[in-house]
């Protein structure tokens, strides 16, 4: 998802200059109530597809530190028991959605000819967290630039249509906040989708979706030691997702301690702007260029990979 040189616009050329003011006023428009996730991500389009991104080399480390700082922030805006509660019940669902994903794209990935390495990343990319779990596997099956990248689009290309579509999908059925934020939570690959498509349901369905997420994102670790072993790796390290403690500590924080609590709402209101700021940014890293350097296989592995399990945990959600 990186490139080494800023990219040239699609269709209008620009300087460096006008590139980085056109860039910030869209980052600045974020910053207003109005504009919601969803909108957010479509400016960040815009702009890496009218004038191209100028900072395109900072923007993964960027919406990377953004996105755990926020989800940190939402976490003050959460109660321990109802967290605990929410992640009993999206146990059950977390394994075997996993199970059955990894081993569905494993399957995918030989029937379309998908080079291993890229086929595991797309499964565990979907079957967990997104970007998150890529980041955390790569290492460990030492996939190269290209590999990882082709992962990469895949799961934010899917993510940015997860986000216009599920709240939709959510209100057709009518379901209930808890039903939409469990549903987010497993089917929606990237934590900043499924935290901005929750949040535009509901605040239930926000605390549903943000626990059962994050709880699942811990699965990075048991997988990780399976695929080390799978690929017969036994030197690469694991990236493990420490910001989720400082999510419980933020959580325990508000439970506990009224002073906390008084103050929670602002960090609330602060992290779902830097939600915002976040799916801009990942918006502004989708030019042409990359969703073109995906290819049609790995693209339809990650779209069968995701129908599959958006519509088998939506059936379990609201029939069992």
């Amino acid at each position: 998802m990186q490139a080494n040189n800023i990219e040239t616009p699609v269709f209008i050329k620009t300087n460096a200059t006008v590139q980085q003011v056109i860039f910030v006023v869209f980052l600045i428009l974020c910053l207003f109530p109005i504009i919601s996730p969803p909108i957010a991500l479509f400016l960040g389009l815009v702009v890496a597809n009218l004038s191209g991104h100028p900072f395109l080399h900072l923007n993964h480390k960027a919406t990377t530190i953004l996105l755990q700082i926020s989800v940190v922030g939402l976490g003050f805006g959460m109660n321990v028991n109802s967290a605990v509660s929410a992640g009993k019940e999206g146990v059950i669902f977390t394994v075997g959605s996993i199970i059955a994903t990894i081993t569905l794209g494993t399957l995918l990935g030989k029937w379309f000819k998908i080079q291993k390495k890229t086929s595991h990343l797309i499964s565990c990319g979907t079957a967990i967290c997104g970007g998150s779990a890529i980041a955390a596997i790569a290492p460990v099956i030492k996939s190269d630039e290209k590999q990882t990248s082709v992962a990469l689009g895949v799961i934010f290309i899917l993510n940015s249509i997860a986000l216009f579509v599920f709240p939709v999908v959510g209100h057709w059925l009518q379901m209930s906040q808890a039903d939409f934020g469990m549903w987010c939570a497993i089917a929606i690959h990237d934590t900043s989708s499924v935290v901005g498509a929750a949040n535009k349901y509901g605040t239930e369905a926000l605390q549903v979706a943000t626990t059962v997420k994050l709880a699942r994102a811990l699965w990075i670790i048991p997988v990780a030691l399976i695929t080390s072993f799978v690929f017969k790796n036994k030197s690469s390290n694991i990236k493990i997702p420490y910001f989720i403690g400082l999510f419980i500590l933020a959580m325990i924080c508000n439970t506990y301690f009224s002073p906390v609590a008084t103050v929670a709402p602002y960090f609330v209101s602060i992290a779902k702007v830097g939600l915002t700021i976040t799916l801009f940014l990942i918006g502004a890293g989708l030019s042409r260029t990359v969703l073109k350097s995906v290819g049609m296989m790995p693209l339809l592995q990650g779209v069968l990979l995701w129908v599959s399990i958006a519509v088998g945990t939506l059936l379990a959600i609201l029939y069992f």
